[in-house]
Parts: C-alpha cells; sequence; structure tokens
C-alpha cells in the first residue's frame, strides 16, 4: 500500500510540474474524449448513487435532507465522526448493482466518491477518513463497483463534492458548514486545493479507465478561486478520455467535457438551481430523484411513477440530454426494492421503444407541449405525451416524409405536409398511456 501511494503521489506531483500542463482555457479534447462524448450522448441512460455514512441517518425523520443530515441537523464534527463505526454495508453486491443497472437498461453508473460530509467511500491513502480505515466494513466499494462495471460493459464516473464540510483547509467557509463544525476559524485554501487534486488522482489512477468526474458542490463559493485550470488539466493528463462535468449551475467553464441540470430538464427552472438560458453546445445531462431525496431517505415515500419517470427520460432525450436516474442505497448495502421495482417496470418499456432514445439525438422539432421528437439515421421518433387533440402540427420539416407509423405495432398514421408544417393525425383510441410514438421516415 506504501509503494503505491509513493508512485500515486510521484504521478501527481509530476503532472502537476509537467510544462504540459496549459490553462483549460486554451483546452483541446483529445480523440479519446471526443469519442466518449459521442458515446456519452449514445448512452442517454445512467444511474446515480448517492451513498455514505449519512446513509446510517435514514434523513433523521424529515423529509428530503438524507446526504445533507450533518448541515441540516447542524451536528458537529467531533459527533459525526461516530457515524462510520455504525456503517458495515454487509449485504453490498456490486455485481447485483451492476446487473440491475444493465437489466434497468442504463448504460453508466454515477457514484458518490465523496459528498459534502468529506467521508471518502473507496480507499484513499490522503485521508484516513473513509470507508476501509473508518468503518467495521473495511473494504474499497467503489473498486468492487469498478471491477463488476467492467465485466459488464458499463462506465463507472465519480461524483466529488468540492465542498467539503469536514476538512480543516476548506477556509474561508461558504454558504453551508459552518460554525456548527467545530472547526478552527482559519485555514489554508491552497492546501485544500491540493488535498482535493490528490484525492482525484488516486480516483484517476488506482481504478482503471473511468467515465469521467461529476464534479458538485461549487455553488457554495461561487467566488473563490477553485483554481479550476489546475484541476481539470491534471485530470485530462491522467486520463484524457475522461469527461468533466461541474453541477455548478452556470455555463460551462473551459475544460468541462458535458453540462448538467439538476432535477430540471435544459432550459426549465423548477427547482430555482438552473438559469433557463444556460444551454451549452457540450453533451448535456439532467439528474433526478425517485423520491425527494438523494440519500436514502427511511420517511419519504413519495415515490414518482414510472410514467413520470419514462416521461421525464423521453422528455430529456427530446432536450438532447442524458436522463440520470438517482437511487440511495439502504444502510446494509441493498438498493432500495421500490426503486428496483420502478427500473424494472421502466426496463420493460425500454425493451420495447428503447430504439426511440438510444442513440438518438434531440429534434428536429424543439420540445412542445404535447410531446418531443428524438431522430436517428433517417426516422425522426415524435414522442405524443400530452396532447389535447387528435392532430399534431409540427413545423415545415426539411425533408419530405415518406411514410408515418405507430412504432407499437407499425399501423400506418394519417398526415398532411404543407407550407404551414406537418399535421398528424392520431386518433385516441391509439394511445397509449405514457407515450404515443409515430415514426416518421424519409
Amino acid at each position: 500500500m506504501k509503494t503505491k501511494l509513493c508512485l500515486t503521489l510521484i504521478g501527481f506531483l509530476l503532472i502537476l510540474a509537467s510544462p504540459c500542463l496549459q490553462a483549460q482555457e486554451d483546452y483541446t479534447p483529445s480523440p479519446e474524449n471526443l469519442e466518449n462524448r459521442e458515446w456519452f450522448q449514445d448512452a442517454k441512460y445512467g444511474l446515480f448513487i448517492h451513498w455514505g455514512v449519512y446513509s446510517v441517518m435514514g434523513g433523521g425523520g424529515d423529509m428530503g435532507i438524507a446526504e445533507w443530515i450533518m448541515n441540516q441537523k447542524q451536528i458537529p464534527i467531533h459527533a459525526y465522526e461516530n457515524l462510520p463505526d455504525f456503517f458495515n454495508p454487509a449485504q453490498f453486491d456490486a455485481e447485483e448493482w451492476v446487473s440491475i443497472a444493465k437489466k434497468a437498461g442504463m448504460k453508466y453508473i454515477t457514484i458518490t466518491s465523496k459528498h459534502h460530509d468529506g467521508f471518502a467511500m473507496y480507499d484513499s491513502e490522503v485521508s484516513d477518513y473513509n470507508i476501509v480505515k473508518a468503518t467495521p466494513y473495511g473494504k474499497d466499494v467503489i473498486r468492487q463497483l469498478k471491477e463488476a462495471c467492467d465485466r459488464e460493459g458499463i462506465k463507472l464516473f465519480f461524483y466529488y463534492s468540492q465542498l467539503d464540510w469536514h476538512h480543516p483547509d476548506y477556509f474561508p467557509r461558504g454558504r453551508t458548514g459552518r460554525d456548527y463544525t467545530g472547526r478552527p476559524e482559519s485555514g489554508d485554501w491552497n492546501r485544500y486545493i491540493e488535498y482535493m487534486n490528490a484525492q482525484l488522482t488516486e480516483l484517476l489512477t488506482n481504478y482503471g479507465d473511468i467515465g469521467g468526474i461529476w464534479f458538485d458542490g461549487q455553488w457554495d463559493k461561487l467566488d473563490e478561486d477553485w483554481q479550476l485550470d489546475k484541476t481539470y488539466s491534471m485530470i485530462h493528463a491522467l486520463q484524457p478520455g475522461a469527461l468533466i462535468g461541474s453541477n455548478h449551475h452556470l455555463m460551462p467553464f473551459p475544460g468541462e467535457d458535458f453540462q448538467m441540470f439538476e432535477r430540471d430538464l435544459p432550459g426549465q427552472n423548477t427547482m430555482g438551481f438552473n438559469h433557463t438560458g444556460a444551454i451549452s453546445e457540450l453533451p448535456l445531462e439532467m439528474c433526478e430523484t425517485m423520491n425527494g431525496s438523494w440519500g436514502y431517505n427511511i420517511k419519504d415515500r413519495r415515490f414518482k411513477t414510472t410514467k413520470q419517470l419514462l416521461q421525464t427520460l423521453v422528455r430529456a432525450a427530446g432536450a438532447n440530454a442524458n436522463f440520470l436516474l438517482n437511487t440511495g442505497p439502504l444502510p446494509n448495502g441493498k438498493l432500495q426494492p421500490e426503486n428496483v421495482d420502478s427500473l424494472m417496470v421502466m426496463a420493460e418499456w425500454l425493451g420495447q421503444y428503447g430504439e426511440s432514445i438510444y442513440g438518438t439525438r434531440g429534434g428536429p422539432v424543439s420540445p412542445r407541449n404535447w410531446g418531443v421528437t428524438t431522430a436517428k439515421d433517417n426516422k425522426v421518433f415524435v414522442h405524443v405525451m400530452d396532447a389535447e387533440d387528435e392532430t399534431i402540427l409540427m413545423p415545415v420539416l426539411d425533408k419530405k416524409i415518406k411514410k408515418a407509423s405507430l412504432m407499437k405495432d407499425g399501423s400506418k398514421v394519417t398526415f398532411k405536409e404543407n407550407d404551414l408544417g406537418v399535421m398528424l393525425s392520431i386518433p385516441r383510441k391509439q394511445r397509449e398511456e405514457i407515450d404515443t410514438i409515430v415514426i416518421l421516415e424519409f
């Protein structure tokens, strides 16, 4: 372990000293990165996993705060550090998790390697505050999950919180994790950045090729010098193909490879997190919960219906975005059975209609109240989800339609083309509850 640590730290120092480490203002994605961006857009559907020592608390009897319980309940560090003693996920089975994700039709997994509480869910050599050294479980769940993903052909992304309520050098404090933590009112911000980059180096060098890094927490101190050029350059130097995204709710910064939207479709801001006009040309992704909490909440039973989740998946695809659907595993290591049930129902739908989602791009008609369109090769899939009338009017398309048919059974759909646009006639008796899909061939 000491040899591995030395090699990791030496590699980290060499990268920092390398003359090729330039500001990401001049970032040119590598061929591997561009290839992975294309793969990412084709994948369309992934599993988000929020899991940590906070799972033991199960939300503390409140709704929707599970992974934030340290901050919401203002638990000081000396008390919160008792939680790892109770975290022993003996029923964790990485193969089972990956198998469920694969059966669900998901193409990648994004898991919390470190959340805002500062606790690492992998074997970190730069901090003993991790699952291997601080819990009775004593095993690296990230390594187990990565090995299972590799066997099943699922890409693994690492969520990493830039915000840290535990580390003394996260100073000056941001909007969260303030006086209650018991940390001294002093710290070395540069030293914290070095700590963060050292942990990222571990994740990028000890687990083989990964899909990318999913950052969160920059919003805690938007005016801070996060030294993104240094961090992003290091990541791209260590793994040129890895994709970088950040949940800062702003337009992407130079060096980022995809743009994410928290609990909203691109262009929407129902949750108050996202800027409605901030949509880049990068690959897009939206993330969503199955109830009201990212981490496991024993009280929150407000599970979204499979219809809601599937329609969000479809609308995300129509907005040219991926759908990253979250689950918060139980503290014993099992996935919530309600979540698994929902995923399997969604899998049935995708088994029948997945062609209209996977490998597609949004458009050519921008999202409408009645639904969205997706496109692939010489086909356009018209997804009708909320139409009051039996006739759908779309703008003029740049190609003539040869054929229109229902995806469900191939039956003919009547259409008319003129200077005003394309008119599709779909009688109510042919409508489906979740999504009536019309295939247009050109």
